[in-house]
């Protein structure tokens, strides 16, 4: 049972698209390919049972740190004649509401976390995100995020590939081999309102609210331009955009110092003349009488300070005209990209979580049933990443401990022996023999299993 660190858990097919390879195939008879397709249809509507209870848990601890709720949102209070019949509502300290949120928080990351893995999301290594952050972005920006802002940060991808982009630089366009995730999922929990005050940012410029968690699903983003998803990200221009900024800015301040150089003379004039009584003819060429008549020196100051100002708010108008440009490509970019946000990105993970739990448990289903020998886990796991990667070309690294555990927990009555299973007891999809040789029981009792378990999902 090979492991690899090239690739990826995650089937890129869809169930359906699966289910239709597995039966290309020609190995079931034909009257069991109907009984198939029903039982991998059962078989979704058993784990999006499942996961219900997943996404239910995991709203319900989003809910106070949801960013995005409203007043409508918030449990409305009962009329008076309702209130009256109600005992008094239990009053809190703020030291245990700061504990039931701590354990809420706990709760949502545990959940969050487990359906990320489910649906064959990978934690983003500190390497990767070091390197967004300290090598230079497609944006060309300097850019920089406090981590220290955080209280909790949960960041997850999938789909780790290579794709070539057109880049334009000066008068060429030349190609770039980029290495992009295909999905990223970001969670961040951001500290306290305090934690802001203590800081030398203003509060009236945050562009989040402090307290609460922030969730982002991103498409086809680079591994260089990570960084940009944090809310708390600060930007700024690189050294060769400062070199192209300030050396235009340097040469027009010479032309404008050798305009005005007579302006400044006759000003130092008047500096050395009331500081000192007299002028230094051989530096500064001006004469009393035109120090003594206040018209020109009204006329020549205001000039210099018009001419001064107009040239300073021009490169200031000129810089923030380029940082906005920057942050227009960055917004639009970003907005292409963006899935969904905040509790948008649950229904999409429990959705793929479904997806690949039901993917990998048809594929140790399929390949037992089929299979004309017994196999081992470690054979297993190999034969089914040699049938996919001959089937679709896709290498995957297929988790088959976790597949065989989930099918293994799959119990149900069919009514009849199996196995020397007596009458009325509940049998597993998956049994293990003699030298751990894995063993599924038949469709048409498979078909029973499944049917057992989905008719008592509700115990009452």
């Amino acid at each position: 049972m090979a492991t690899y660190q090239n690739r990826e858990a995650f089937i890129p097919l869809s169930r359906q698209a699966l289910i239709d390879l597995c039966l290309s195939d020609g190995l079931l008879p034909s009257h069991e390919q109907e009984d198939f397709q029903e039982f991998c249809r059962i078989l979704a509507s058993y784990y999006h049972f499942q996961f219900h209870s997943y996404l239910e848990n995991i709203k319900q601890n989003y809910a106070p740190f949801n960013p995005d709720r409203t007043k409508s949102d918030l449990v409305t209070e009962k009329d008076d004649t309702e209130e009256e019949d109600k005992a008094p509502a239990e009053v809190t300290t703020p030291e245990e509401d700061a504990i039931n949120q701590a354990q809420m928080t706990k709760n949502l990351i545990a959940d969050f976390t487990t359906v990320l893995e489910k649906a064959n999301y990978f934690p983003l290594s500190e390497g990767v995100l070091n390197r967004a952050l300290n090598e230079d972005s497609l944006f060309n920006l300097k850019t920089e995020v406090d981590f220290d802002d955080f209280a909790e940060m949960v960041c997850y991808c999938q789909g780790d590939i290579h794709d070539t982009i057109q880049i334009k630089k000066l008068w060429k366009t030349k190609e770039k081999k980029i290495d992009i995730f295909e999905r990223v999922v970001l969670l961040i929990k951001f500290k306290s309102e305090e934690h802001f005050i203590q800081k030398p940012t203003p509060q009236t410029e945050l562009t989040f609210k402090p307290g609460s968690i922030y969730i982002y699903l991103y498409k086809n983003l680079s591994k260089l331009d990570l960084e940009f998803i944090f809310p708390n990200v600060k930007m700024s221009m690189n050294w060769k955009d400062r070199l192209f900024f300030g050396v235009p800015a340097i040469g027009a301040g010479i032309a404008l110092i050798i305009k005005i150089l007579p302006q400044l003379l006759l000003i130092a004039a008047v500096f050395f003349y009331v500081f000192w009584g007299g002028i230094p003819q051989d530096i500064i060429p001006v004469s009393e009488a035109e120090i003594k008549n206040i018209t020109p020196l009204l006329v020549t100051s205001l000039s210099l300070l018009a001419t001064l100002g107009g040239f300073a708010f021009k490169q200031y108008n000129s810089y923030k005209n380029k940082q906005i440009k920057f942050q227009k490509n960055i917004t639009e970019t970003l907005f292409f990209r963006n899935m969904a946000s905040n509790v948008g990105v649950f229904q999409y993970l429990i959705d793929a979580a479904e997806e690949e739990e039901c993917k990998q448990i048809i594929l140790v289903y399929y390949h037992l049933l089929t299979s004309s020998v017994d196999l081992n886990a470690r054979q297993l796991d190999d034969a089914i990443e040699e049938w996919m990667s001959a089937k679709t070309g896709h290498k995957i690294d297929f988790d088959i401990e976790k597949t065989l555990s989930s099918l293994a927990a799959i119990r149900g009555k069919i009514g009849i022996g199996f196995n020397n299973q007596r009458v009325g007891e509940e049998i597993s999809l998956l049994n293990r023999k003699e030298q751990n040789q894995l063993e599924v029981i038949p469709l048409d009792q498979a078909m029973r299993v499944i049917d057992y378990v989905w008719d008592n999902a509700f115990d009452y």
